[in-house]
């Protein structure tokens, strides 16, 4: 589980902002959201099974999705991807000249099979500045390992010892351990591998794939149909193939490069069934429909979604969405987010963090106010994270309405428009 996520100097972030998905102790606002939207890990602390990151362009939203996209890329990369001279990819604030020269910063507090974790680093492009691992064994933090440059201390229990001289300036420590079988770092690098996942709702191709091979290979394929109709897409079933190409049914004039690789691989038929009726209305048959050529732009998404959903619901994981509403209608959005809320459909913990512009989801009664946060980009280009639950409001508050006022801040403040384009007549 997710709890907190730190970043600074990182793109947008001239200063270190927290993004937390740590249940505040607000007044009751509904008794139903309440108990549905949290889930307890123990009498202390209670985490939020979704929360919505709003803000206006370029105010700094799919940055904090890119910071955490490349955390986690380096923490399983850095030491495999990397050579001795690479440079680091991280991308730094670079409109202030007291920050420029500093490293960028990011940490990620979660909990993994009950224990919690601390972990964090600062990097530049050239190296890594420093590194920690913390761990919670009983009420107090305790540390795993350390480093400042090259200098690194690991304790008995993270059994590393001799490893910090195989650990270049460019790669984590943590990394690296990994590779050498370090138990605790390889189930916090499986972790991240298996348990998070970072998208982009302009971006589907990727998890499309999933869905397909999910379909294919019969894993999940009924919750994933079931989904599908429940969203209300006319589809009554579907059907997905493999079919392997055949070499008389290429082009001749095909250059022999492309045909080898056509050849090489395998392609994918997607039917979607819909039902057909007579003019009384009366079922007769099924037609069958091409996923790319016959269903709207928004099916398709919701078909690549599928898989992923399902399985980030059955497995308890972590899904980040950057662009969560693009091709979606809000009513599918709204009921995305409820299958997370729910109890019942999300027995199993899973949470959900997107980042939208869909002001149909600010609702009371979608939404505690520690659910909702904001980005505004302030006048020297930085950004600041902040959440509703820092503003004292009633819990009955139109959320929408005051967000569109500008209440909560984070939103374009447009100029006079009216004279851009000027009448010649």
């Amino acid at each position: 589980m997710l709890i907190e996520f730190s970043v600074a100097n990182y793109r947008s972030f001239k200063e270190k902002v927290t993004f937390s998905m740590v249940a505040a102790n607000l007044v009751a606002q509904d008794k139903e959201i309440d108990e549905n939207n949290v889930f307890a890990i123990d009498d202390d602390l209670k985490l939020l099974k979704s929360a919505a990151i709003y803000g206006a362009n370029a105010s700094g939203k799919s940055n904090l999705t890119k910071a955490l996209g490349f955390m986690r890329w380096f923490m399983i990369n850095s030491s495999k991807e990397t050579q001795s001279t690479e440079k680091i990819g991280v991308e730094r604030f670079q409109l202030s000249t007291e920050t420029e020269d500093q490293p960028s910063f990011f940490e990620i507090v979660f909990l993994l099979k009950g224990q919690q974790y601390r972990y964090g680093f600062e990097v530049n492009t050239d190296k890594v500045i420093s590194e920690w691992l913390f761990y919670v064994p009983k009420s107090r933090e305790a540390k795993l390992f350390e480093r400042h440059d090259n200098d690194i201390s690991s304790t008995k229990k993270y059994q590393a010892e001799g490893i910090e001289k195989r650990t270049r300036q460019n790669a984590l420590f943590l990394s690296v351990s990994a590779q050498f079988n370090v138990e605790i770092a390889e189930i916090i690098l499986d972790w991240l591998s298996k348990k998070i996942a970072v998208i982009s709702g302009l971006d589907d191709i990727g998890y499309r794939r999933y869905t397909i091979s999910c379909l294919i290979n019969d894993k999940n394929k009924d919750k994933i149909i079931k989904l599908i109709k429940k969203l209300d897409l006319a589809i009554d079933d579907i059907k997905a193939e493999e079919i392997k190409i055949n070499a008389n049914d290429l082009p001749e004039e095909l250059p022999d490069k492309i045909k080898n690789f056509l050849l090489e691989g395998e392609a994918v038929s997607v039917k979607t069934m819909h039902r057909k009726f007579d003019n009384q209305g009366n079922y007769i048959s099924t037609e069958l429909f091409d996923l790319d050529n016959q269903e709207s732009e928004g099916t398709q998404k919701i078909f690549a979604l599928a898989g992923l959903l399902v399985d980030i619901l059955k497995g308890g994981k972590v899904l980040i969405v950057d662009e969560f509403e693009a091709r979606l209608h809000p009513l599918i959005s709204r009921a995305i987010v409820e299958l997370f809320n729910s109890r019942e459909t999300n027995p199993n913990n899973a949470q959900l963090i997107f980042m939208t512009h869909d002001t149909n989801l600010l609702s009371n009664k979608l939404f505690r106010r520690d659910q909702i946060w904001f980005t505004e980009k302030g006048r020297f280009g930085s950004t600041d994270l902040y959440s509703l639950a820092e503003y004292k409001i009633r819990n009955d508050a139109s959320f929408e309405s005051d967000y569109i006022k500008g209440r909560y801040g984070a939103i374009p403040y447009l100029g006079d428009l009216s004279k851009i384009i000027e009448s010649n007549v």
